[in-house]
């Protein structure tokens, strides 16, 4: 039983005074047989009273008004959790048997939420993938290590080549992202196939053998196997979730999951800064130091200059100019 000491810090600094700042976190881990809290602290600069409350999922989410005029809003979160393995399913039910009795609660509201696909641009192209499996030769549980390991082969991991905005559509023509995107695809894919699949938000711990998105905030999802329940797949690292992922919140997507979100009056530019710091050692805290990433600029004009989907879109236009001019030439020719 691993134990893990995490230090979460989400800082803003705006260009101006800003005041009214109402916002929504949700970094309080999952309690429950297979992860145990020791310590939760949560700082937030103003010392602002924060509710806490249950959401739609279950979720614990605190929500805090800062409502003096500051240029600075940080929020400083510390825990410490002890993760526990699970049993895996013994996937010895009859296949036919496993299909039916997902048929049977398509309709019911702890699934419902977690099957529907949203629109997208390469849907027909993901259909037409997902109608080439032979679900009938394959049980739910082996159908989602499938696709866990279909999109972890198909889809580049690259940092900053996305955000938290970064729609399906640019996911999936991008075939490239980090934890967050790869989550969104399996998401599709596992509900395409009418598996219910919920997003998961939380931290991946480091190990001897390294994963892609240690010591971060982590994304993965959870699919409903039948006669067992929820199972964790990460489809960053290929595998299944046991005792190295801390989980936060579940939802249908990040937009559900989302660790701090908020609105404020004021000017609008500010930058955003995370650190995050996930460590044990031999069961000993570590005082590792997060390590600050900004992940936002808002102002418009420095989106525009550092949308990594907007770069992809203008050099996938400007090879398509050359080459209708080339074809031209040929022609003239």
């Amino acid at each position: 039983m691993p134990r893990f000491q995490i230090h979460h810090i989400t800082e803003y600094n705006y260009t101006a005074m800003v005041r009214d700042s109402a916002n929504q976190v949700i970094l309080f881990p999952v309690k429950d047989e297979y992860q145990e809290v020791l310590k939760h602290e949560l700082l937030i600069s103003g010392e602002p009273h924060v509710d806490i409350h249950k959401d739609y999922f279950g979720n614990d989410v605190g929500s805090f008004m800062r409502a003096e005029p500051h240029k600075r809003l940080m929020i400083d979160c510390k825990m410490a959790v002890i993760t526990k393995s699970r049993p895996l399913p013994l996937d010895n039910f009859a296949i036919e048997d496993q299909w039916e009795h997902l048929r049977q609660i398509r309709c019911q509201v702890p699934y419902i939420d977690f099957l529907k696909v949203d629109h997208f641009d390469g849907i027909e192209e993901m259909r037409n993938y997902v109608n080439s499996i032979n679900s009938s030769l394959l049980t739910p549980l082996q159908t989602s290590l499938d696709l866990t390991k279909y999109v972890y082969e198909n889809f580049l991991y690259i940092k900053g080549i996305t955000t938290v905005e970064t729609t399906l559509t640019e996911i999936w023509s991008l075939k490239a992202g980090v934890c967050q995107d790869f989550a969104h695809i399996l998401s599709a894919l596992l509900r395409t196939l009418k598996i219910p699949a919920r997003y998961v938000s939380g931290y991946i711990c480091p190990n001897k053998n390294g994963m892609r998105g240690e010591g971060a905030t982590h994304a993965w999802v959870e699919a409903y196997i039948p006669f067992y329940g929820w199972l964790g797949f990460d489809p960053t690292n290929n595998c299944l979730v046991q005792d190295l992922h801390v989980r936060l919140a579940v939802g249908r997507s990040f937009s559900d999951c989302s660790p701090v979100k908020g609105t404020y009056k004021g000017i609008s530019d500010h930058k955003l800064e995370v650190g995050v710091s996930v460590s044990y050692e031999n069961g000993q805290m570590s005082s590792e130091s997060p390590s600050f990433v900004t992940l936002q600029q808002a102002s418009s004009a420095e989106k525009a200059q550092t949308n990594s989907w907007r770069k992809h879109m203008e050099i996938m236009q400007q090879q398509q100019q050359q080459q209708q001019q080339q074809q031209e030439q040929q022609l003239q020719q």
